[in-house]
């Protein structure tokens, strides 16, 4: 297999032209993950707070701005559920370019109205985003307009690629990057641009890439030599559920990226929740990956660490589900399941002990009726606040000290 790789040079031609129209995103310190991966220092790279809400727009931009006149005007398509539609919408208005974007049916809303206010002629087609790519690239050869694929390509790469550059100018010590991945546009890009760096200032790097379990499509990849089809299942980090790596991104993966790791939906709740609480950083499922990796114990770094902070498009309506799955990863949030005698004042008695150990009731199941429940006894169901594991095994033990049989739910 012949493996393409972008230069140093090519990074930096990219980043005068993404310059022109991004904005220059935040490398936030934080010390609570530093704490957690036990390292001198980690910074976020803050793409959340890019234009559109997303790294894409890089790529995006860097692809449309290298069409010839006759290219740009048969105007240009894409498919995407999201960012890829704003990033590719966004550079085509500001390059007076026509733009069609096919999008799924069930895209969030926020994303669907952002993507029609940058000025493109957004169809809704299919479930899920295979029939969108599918619908996108029939359009492109009945009309002739240009296919922009989200990430198997070398100038959407390159474009991609600027934000290694973009850290390394603020911190050059940074050792370890950690970075989302999808179908692999973004961490090839990253690595390549990181490495090459850090190869011409004689500095070390590592770089690790982080998955959705459900849909890892690179490990399969690597193991196999090339890019594989893996059957996807469903993930709340949309962004990054691609179920084949790209060919172009997968040689450069293989070359550049160290290691690479899973997460789970829990751990993507659960770092979208500390990055609400700690840092103050709205960040969807997809941009949250690695965050996700850190606090899961999924990575080990070296020295400064710097981690991807992709994008922030999230559905308010997804964000309020994912808060609340986020406290009950974190254990925030847990049942109990208390057997009472079937007689006046147990329930307030329960709500007492409770209380008195500093945990909230925030919903109360009172049955008689439960499976193998003895006919003098009743079940009840506790959903309680706490501050955590240790917090909800110390009420099952004051609750248990008072005799009463008490189970803690492993899931919320």
């Amino acid at each position: 297999m012949t493996v393409w790789s972008p230069t140093l040079a090519e990074f930096e031609e990219a980043l005068e032209v993404v310059h022109q129209v991004t904005q220059p995103t935040p490398l936030e310190s934080s010390r609570y993950l530093a704490e957690v991966l036990e390292v001198p220092r980690v910074f976020m790279k803050c793409e959340n707070l890019q234009r559109t809400g997303a790294y894409k727009i890089r790529g995006a931009y860097n692809k449309l701005s290298q069409l010839s006149p006759e290219e740009r005007s048969r105007g240009v398509v894409a498919a995407s559920a999201g960012n890829h539609a704003q990033g590719v919408a966004f550079a085509a208005r500001e390059l007076g370019i026509k733009a069609t974007i096919f999008t799924p049916l069930g895209v969030a809303l926020p994303k669907l109205q952002a993507t029609r206010s940058y000025g493109a002629d957004v169809v809704l087609q299919g479930t899920d985003v295979e029939a969108a790519l599918k619908a996108a690239k029939e359009f492109s050869e009945t009309t002739g307009a240009l296919f922009i694929p989200p990430f198997d390509d070398k100038d959407i790469i390159t474009g991609q690629g600027t934000i290694a550059l973009e850290v390394l100018e603020v911190e050059p010590d940074i050792e370890t990057l950690i970075v989302p991945i999808g179908g692999g546009g973004l961490i090839s890009g990253v690595a390549a641009a990181a490495k090459q760096w850090a190869a011409r200032e004689g500095k070390p790097m590592r770089v690790i890439g982080v998955q959705a379990e459900t849909t890892a499509a690179f490990l399969p990849a690597l193991s196999a030599g090339e890019p594989v089809t893996i059957k996807a299942t469903p993930t709340i980090a949309d962004g990054i559920a691609v179920a084949r790596a790209g060919m172009l991104n997968y040689g450069v993966v293989a070359q550049y990226v160290d290691e690479i790791v899973t997460v789970s939906d829990d751990d993507i709740a659960r770092a979208i929740l500390i990055l609400l609480e700690r840092a103050k950083m709205v960040v969807e499922p997809a941009g949250a990956a690695a965050v996700a990796a850190i606090l899961a114990g999924k990575v080990k770094a070296v020295g400064q660490t710097a981690v991807v902070l992709s994008g922030g498009n999230i559905d308010p309506i997804l964000l309020q589900r994912v808060i609340g799955h986020g406290l009950a990863a974190a254990s925030r949030y847990q049942k109990l399941r208390i057997l009472l005698p079937d007689r006046p004042g147990e329930l307030v008695r329960t709500a007492q002990i409770v209380a008195a150990n500093d945990a909230n009731v925030i919903e109360v199941l009172h049955t008689r009726h439960g499976t193998g429940l003895p006919i003098s006894d009743v079940e009840l169901e506790l959903h309680i606040e706490t501050r955590g594991r240790e917090h909800g095994e110390a009420v099952v033990a004051a609750l248990s000290a008072d005799g009463y049989e008490v189970r803690l739910e492993d899931r919320y």
